[in-house]
């Protein structure tokens, strides 16, 4: 659905908020929500559609993450949750910046990455004690097996290794390569390269954090791992471990790329 068709069918109070807002969709990412950057003279911020989902991410469990980790870290404010019979519409101030996927920040990719390894340390040192949000292993694979069962994995956006190969095959995987035991931090959930914010080269804050929660530090560096491959080429990986200060456990590198899938 295009934006103008959005707009007619808009909650109410979501319309009067973004009335006078100059609408683009954003096309980076991996999402299965709609985002849209609302730009006026005042401000600019994004607005997030998408169906509502009892199994994977929702709008709904960012909106309450998000509520959580304002003043902890530097994260878009809620400005506005909104929701119909189907679907909900989360609307979020903007981090100034630019996302670290973008090609204006490849000139330095030393800099680039080694700012998104600070990123995830500041994230995996946060106290979680009092979190609410857990993202442990068992609870994955349930919703993991919850998506499979219900037709809900995409199976022709399986990375390349994995094509050809049915959900069934995977979550049989998934299950003789659980690892036993977890490195317990509070985790982004999606530490992907454009879900980091750089402003001037450094740090600004991170965005989508609908999978976040206490689970394995694994979850994270993962996805980084590969999304750093994907960005500025697999010779750089070496460089990402030594800025985090791991010896990579490669299988569980493995493990949480091929849990992923199902997300």
């Amino acid at each position: 659905m295009d934006a103008e068709n959005i707009k007619q069918s808009l909650p109410e109070n979501l319309a009067q908020a973004v009335a006078d807002y100059v609408w683009r969709q954003i096309h980076i990412g991996q999402s299965t929500a709609q985002v849209f950057r609302l730009a006026s003279p005042e401000r600019n911020c994004y607005l997030k559609i998408a169906p509502r989902t009892a199994f994977a991410h929702s709008l709904l469990q960012e909106k309450l993450k998000l509520d959580w980790l304002k003043n902890r870290l530097p994260v878009p404010e809620v400005l506005l949750f909104a929701a119909d019979e189907k679907t909900d519409f989360l609307l979020l101030s903007e981090i100034a910046g630019v996302d670290a996927s973008c090609d204006s920040l490849k000139a330095d990719k030393a800099q680039t990455i080694g700012q998104l390894a600070k990123g995830l340390k500041i994230i995996h040192s946060l106290p979680f004690e009092d979190c609410p949000f857990g993202a442990r292993l068992e609870y994955k694979l349930q919703i993991a097996e919850k998506m499979m069962r219900n037709g809900l994995v995409d199976e022709s956006d399986f990375d390349e290794i994995r094509q050809g190969k049915s959900a069934e095959d995977l979550f049989e995987e998934l299950i003789a390569n659980k690892p036993t035991n977890e490195n317990l931090v509070f985790t982004h959930g999606d530490y992907c390269v454009p879900n980091v914010i750089l402003k001037n080269g450094n740090l600004s804050g991170f965005i989508d954090w609908s999978g976040a929660g206490v689970a394995d530090k694994y979850q994270d560096i993962a996805l980084l791992a590969r999304s750093v491959a994907s960005n500025f080429g697999a010779e750089w990986k070496p460089f990402l471990f030594d800025a985090l200060n791991v010896e990579p456990d490669m299988q569980k590198i493995y493990f949480y790329n091929l849990l992923d899938e199902f997300f």
